[in-house]
């Protein structure tokens, strides 16, 4: 995973990781805003998120509120 590489693409909103250089075989929607790329050999190779303003947000305040809810606990 030495070669991965990470672009984002501001005006369509679209994070791009690129673990690979290699082509591109399949790809699977694994939701609405995420889509997995595979090699030949059926490798991971690249990560598009779309939205991804709003995902990457949304992911991180929902393990952020996560974390806090369980460090609560233990201070209660």
């Amino acid at each position: 995973m030495n070669n991965a590489k990470m672009k984002y693409f501001e005006q369509e909103d679209i994070l791009y990781l690129t673990i690979s250089d290699e082509p591109e075989a399949n790809s699977v929607e694994i939701n609405p805003n995420i889509t997995v790329e595979f090699n030949n050999s059926g490798e991971l190779i690249g990560i598009e998120i779309t939205n991804a303003s709003v995902f990457i947000r949304d992911s991180i305040l929902e393990s952020t509120q996560g974390k806090i809810l369980n460090l609560s606990s233990f201070i209660n």
